[in-house]
């Protein structure tokens, strides 16, 4: 089995709601019945937990979750930030059902990108779960991006009974299966303890299980849009949304700084931590400059528990070769 944590490049795509809690220019009500900005942010993911912010678009908060040109806005400028890539290198557009508008797939067929996009739950896929559910012999084993089979989970194909009219060519429709977490409450959609998802693809990989993996690790847009709202997304400053949008640009860029800090100065737990972690254990370290026949020391306290991965940070940066 492939190693669902190798191959293609993913840029994730997703909507985050930032209330508002005075009247801003072009706040409005949103879908969850706050009051706000709807933005909509693109991030890549390395596939090894790590990754970076590409772009980001201010909206309204009532923007459409769906809403096609805001997708192809924002992927357009995020592929402006990749550098040229090899002929060998692909890239997946990752997104949950509200990148599934289909002149949005339809764009990214024409850019010769793939995409794997979550799709709710019409009458037709629940008949086709139904069906499916009952065959044991149409369910692969589901497994996690270290390519390891997780317990009670499974994925199955459903291409060829559903109408996928409308969608690119070579368009797929993959269900997955897994059972409710203790405490999770059943809904209408779930059946003998099992909760069901869908999502298309474009992607000709038969392995439906890497397929699978690839698409869950969307998940991770989650923790960097919360690290975003951590480092300054959280409150939009000003009245004036042309100032918003651009601290918006700000935050982002202060993500790549962390991202780009991480990969090239930090390993183990803090390569993959948090700003908030390494703004506590790193930028916040107890320091004292002095200067001793004109030569500047930085004094650190000896006894701050992280000493020695700042210092070893400090190194690292330090041997990198400066630009010309």
């Amino acid at each position: 089995m492939t190693d669902p944590s190798s191959g293609p490049l993913c840029v994730d795509i997703d909507a985050t709601l930032v209330t508002s809690h005075s009247d801003k220019e072009c706040t409005a009500g949103t879908y969850k019945g706050g009051y706000g900005f709807h933005p909509l942010l693109a991030y890549l993911d390395r596939g090894d937990g790590s990754g970076e912010a590409l772009a980001g678009l201010l909206r309204p908060g009532n923007a459409g979750a769906n809403t096609a040109t805001d997708h192809i806005d924002v992927f357009e400028s995020a592929l402006g930030q990749l550098p040229d890539l090899p002929d060998d290198v692909d890239v997946v557009v990752r997104a949950d059902s509200g990148g599934s508008a289909k002149d949005f797939l339809a764009y990214l067929r024409e850019a010769e990108v793939a995409f794997s996009v979550s799709v709710r739950l019409t009458d037709a896929i629940r008949t086709a779960i139904r069906t499916l559910h009952r065959h044991t012999s149409v369910w692969t084993p589901a497994v996690t991006q270290d390519g390891v089979v997780r317990d009670g989970a499974h994925v199955a194909e459903a291409t060829g009974m559903i109408d996928l009219d409308g969608y690119p060519d070579g368009t797929r429709l993959l269900l997955r299966r897994e059972p409710l977490h203790p405490g999770a409450q059943q809904t209408f959609d779930d059946l003998d303890g099992y909760r069901f998802t869908a999502f298309v693809t474009d992607q000709d990989d038969d392995d439906l299980a890497v397929l699978d993996a690839r698409h869950r690790a969307h998940a991770r847009v989650e923790q960097r849009i919360r690290d975003a709202k951590d480092t300054g997304l959280v409150n939009l400053p000003s009245a004036d949304f042309a100032i918003n949008s651009i601290w918006l640009q700000l935050v982002l860029v202060a993500q790549d700084l962390f991202a780009f800090f991480a990969a090239l100065a930090l390993d183990g737990d803090l390569a993959v931590a948090a700003p908030k972690t390494i703004r506590y254990r790193l930028l916040r370290a107890a320091g004292r400059i002095t200067t001793s026949s004109r030569r500047p020391t930085l004094r650190l306290d000896r006894d701050w528990p992280w000493l020695d991965d700042l210092l070893t940070a400090f190194t690292r940066i330090r041997a990198l070769p400066l630009l010309a």
